[in-house]
């Protein structure tokens, strides 16, 4: 008789078997995925300080199939201590908290560590320093798969002279340099697109300086940190709360743990759900915990989500951004008053640029898509943005068949929901959908008044070319039938052309 042997598989020895559940699934997707989640990281260190975002990003051919990434930033850097679990320990991080990110999962730069580390064997090279330190850290890590912790190949401090911080990072990969090179490109436009307060320098495989500079001064306001809203608890979340509660009443738990709960809010919940007030949170069983967890997605009383822990861009930061990069004829952009899912607030912001030589003409829209600032490069057809398009009837809006149009969309949330680890769709939850939706028509709306109106120029100025051609010829003939010789002069035939008396 078989006998199964059963193992404990640490978070890092999960996705080393898994790696393509982090969009590590291929040496081209590998080298861009690896690619953009430090710059990610870049820009988060530089945003929380407040700090317009000076990137310094290259890629070298180390070997066949090797390439060094290198990248520099001007954030708030990390402690020195902190360094090796901040970027050498998978699922660990400081962004677990009800509040907008770029990350989600702790994976990013932590996971790039571990794929280097399974394809090159070389260990990842960091110098991180604080704003006023005097030294700078630099490590040299790898990590233990098997007990998910940083292993460090060497640490050494360096006198910090020219005042610098910020976190560089260089790390080794194997991938497809000749295959991800467009989508590389194509990310650096996209969020220097969507982020036009950032300088970004980038230094490509086969040295072509690509230069990125800002043309706003405004760096959007970080979002902060809520409570969690009750429409958004499972039954294990509030088995947590329950464990750390110090309130000795169910009024108090509810609205010292839970955003928008007040007296009022938390007493005609409790009665909705038939639990005593007063009753002691730990003395709950089982039954009333279920009933309360089940009575939060049904109680219609509770207020909508809080929207300070979200950051949007803002339509003239995003016009900005779009006039930089597309050079656009046309731009129409709308933010949409804040919305939840499954109590997680969002925002939902659509642009539409017509016209220009940068947009290419096509029969379907070109889109661009993002989600707190991120571009999403891969699974396009699989998005909530994507389905919108698709039914969306644009000869209501005089769009020409092949016009020179492109729609960015951006999902500013706690949580948005991606449909992989990857992060590069979004799924077509019933809200984000009406959202995008409505976004899309209001921007639709402006772009038909821009196009009637080129559309009655045209009009006009074909009309103007037939008189141009004509009138001459009438003036001659009006000239012999009335019986004048000289007939009206140019500038005459030009005033009737123009319509003046």
């Amino acid at each position: 008789m078989s006998k199964v042997e059963f193992k404990q598989l640490s978070p890092a020895d999960f996705f080393y078997r898994n790696r393509e559940l982090a969009g590590f699934d291929s040496p081209t997707k590998s080298l861009y995925t690896a690619f953009r989640e430090i710059i990610e990281n870049s820009f988060d260190g530089a945003e929380i300080g407040g700090i317009n975002p000076d990137i310094f990003v290259s890629i070298k051919e180390k070997s066949e199939d090797v390439y060094t990434i290198f990248i520099s930033d001007n954030g708030i850097g990390i402690p020195g201590s902190k360094v090796p679990k901040a970027l050498a320990k998978l699922l660990f991080g400081g962004k677990y908290v009800e509040r907008q990110s770029r990350g989600h999962f702790g994976l990013g730069a932590s996971m790039t560590v571990l794929y280097s580390q399974i394809t090159t064997n070389l260990p990842t090279r960091v110098l991180s320093c604080t704003r006023g330190s005097e030294v700078i850290d630099e490590y040299h890590l790898m990590i233990d798969i098997q007990r998910n912790e940083p292993i460090i190949r060497y640490h050494n401090q360096l006198p910090n002279k020219k005042k610098w911080h910020g976190v560089a990072v260089e790390v080794n990969i194997e991938g497809d340099y000749g295959r991800a090179h467009p989508k590389i490109l194509n990310y650096i436009e996209s969020t220097a697109m969507v982020a036009p307060y950032a300088n970004i320098t980038f230094i490509d495989a086969y040295g072509i300086l690509y230069k990125f500079n800002k043309v706003v001064d405004e760096v959007p306001k970080l979002g902060k940190a809520v409570l969690p809203h009750p429409r958004g608890i499972d039954t294990e979340k509030m088995l947590r709360l329950i464990r750390v509660a110090r309130q000795k009443s169910m009024k108090n738990f509810l609205t010292s743990n839970f955003q928008r709960v007040g007296d009022i809010t938390a007493k005609n919940f409790l009665k909705y759900v038939n639990i005593n007030p007063d009753k002691v949170p730990s003395q709950l069983d089982h039954d009333e915990i279920v009933r309360c967890v089940q009575g939060m997605n049904s109680f219609e009383d509770f207020l909508s989500p809080e929207t300070k822990c979200l950051s949007p861009i803002g339509e003239a930061v995003l016009e900005a951004g779009i006039k930089k990069e597309l050079e656009p004829k046309f731009i129409a952009s709308i933010t949409r008053k804040p919305q939840a899912y499954s109590g997680h607030p969002f925002v939902v912001e659509v642009a539409m640029a017509y016209g220009g030589n940068k947009i290419e003409s096509s029969s379907e829209p070109t889109l661009f898509r993002f989600a707190n600032r991120i571009p999403l490069l891969y699974d396009q057809y699989a998005d909530v943005a994507a389905k919108v398009i698709r039914s969306f009837n644009w000869r209501m809006y005089k769009v020409p068949q092949n016009g020179n149009l492109a729609i960015i969309t951006h999902i500013a949330s706690t949580k948005v929901p991606y449909r992989t680890a990857g992060k590069e769709s979004i799924s077509d939850r019933p809200e984000l959908e009406r959202e995008m939706k409505l976004a899309m028509q209001v921007c639709a709306r402006k772009m038909r008044v821009y196009l009637s109106r080129i559309e009655r120029e045209e009009r006009s100025a074909k009309r103007a070319s037939i008189f141009e051609k004509y009138l001459p010829y009438i003036a001659q003939f009006a000239t012999k039938l009335s019986g004048k010789k000289q007939v009206p002069p140019t500038d005459f035939v030009k005033s009737v052309k123009k319509g003046d008396d």
